[in-house]
């Protein structure tokens, strides 16, 4: 660099021939007199580029030996990019991860901090809360990669991806086995609190996980569909086989539950009429456990189905905003999990109300339940 700033000076001098001491202080466009105005590090050539430019007039300094004259036009940034128009729907996920995350953390608190909730039940409420929490905060992750990180790399949108399918997955596995346990409660009433009933818990809550995990690694291990537009679903960048799969794993535990919903509905009307001095408690309290057990099972259905169909007729070409319609309510039931499998729980409500203001209302029943309780 010094090389070329002599050669430059040489040609604005006196051309090619003229003689070149690197030494001598006129080399360089020092004059001799210091109130002499030729004080430009080039010669009188460029004075009016010296002059149009004020960094040029400075003396020089070392940095300008080895890295050259700086120029305004390198020093300036490219322009930032055009802001992107944040959707509704998004923000509409967005805020619904946020309420499931709170809703979960708080229903995890309570299970933690309280020694009493130790039965089953319990342990399959925090599996399902944890899910739910990792599918809320799943939706968050995607908020902020797609708006707050600008390019954000495979890598990142592989994660969130696979950490939306794991949680959800894992939340419709978490529900399938406390349908299960129910069942399970009514049908060994007397051995569902031995040692053998919390192993069989422990098993479902760890096979629900080991479930989700698995086809939560799909799209990371390849079963993604980013460097071939046409494979994809309406679920970017899940493949169409992958989504298709995913659709009829749904439909077959949702078979399922359907299942165990009526046999809990045919033991506990047979346990009802089976004790005939009660018989008109019963029945009413049967009723209305059936009817409950409906408005569940048809709740879980309302926010899931839309999304598996959906995922088995569509095709990319179809408007983003299906997809969002369809998606949205499968995300809200992770909302209203906490609501029916925990806030409605006696013992829960009384950990809720000792933590809040140190005492349980009268109007909360001392009885324990159990998982065959609605």
């Amino acid at each position: 660099m010094i090389l070329s700033l002599a050669a430059t000076a040489a040609m604005s001098g006196g051309g090619l021939n003229s003689s070149l001491d690197p030494f001598d202080s006129s080399t360089w466009g020092f004059a001799e007199d210091p109130s002499s105005n030729s004080s430009s590090i080039f010669s009188s050539s460029s004075s009016s580029s010296s002059s149009a430019d004020p960094s040029l007039a400075r003396p020089l300094s070392p940095d300008d030996l080895l890295l050259g004259p700086r120029s305004s036009s390198s020093s300036s940034l490219p322009p930032p990019p055009p802001p992107q128009e944040v959707s509704p729907w998004d923000v509409a996920l967005c805020v619904t991860g946020t309420l499931i995350s709170c809703e979960n953390a708080l229903v995890l608190a309570v299970l933690f901090y309280t020694p009493a909730l130790r039965a089953p039940m319990f342990i399959l409420m925090g599996s399902l809360a944890a899910a739910d929490l990792l599918a809320g905060l799943g939706l968050v992750l995607h908020f902020v990669r797609a708006y707050l990180v600008h390019a954000p790399p495979e890598a990142v949108t592989l994660l969130c991806a696979g950490l939306l399918i794991a949680a959800f997955s894992a939340s419709v596995l978490n529900v399938l086995a406390i349908t299960v346990d129910r069942y399970l409660s009514l049908y060994n009433a007397l051995t569902y609190h031995t040692e053998r009933t919390l192993a069989c818990t422990y098993a479902m809550a760890l096979l629900a996980w080991l479930s989700g995990a698995a086809l939560g690694l799909l799209p990371a291990l390849g079963w993604n569909c980013l460097r071939d537009a046409a494979a994809c679903s309406v679920c970017r960048p899940v493949t169409r086989g992958n989504a298709l799969a995913l659709a009829v794993a749904f439909l077959l535990v949702f078979a399922l539950m359907t299942q165990l919903y009526l046999q809990i509905c045919k033991i506990a009307f047979r346990h009802a009429q089976q004790i005939a001095v009660q018989h008109q408690f019963l029945a009413i309290s049967t009723t209305k456990g059936v009817s409950t057990l409906s408005a569940i099972w048809c709740a879980f259905g309302a926010c899931w189905l839309p999304i598996a169909a959906y995922a088995i007729v569509a095709d990319p070409s179809y408007p983003a905003a299906y997809t969002y319609a369809a998606a949205l309510p499968a995300a809200c039931c992770s909302a209203l999990n906490p609501v029916v499998y925990a806030f409605r729980n006696p013992d829960i409500q009384k950990s809720l109300w000792m933590a809040c203001c140190g005492c349980v209302p009268s109007s909360l029943s001392l009885r324990p339940r159990t998982s065959s309780d609605v």
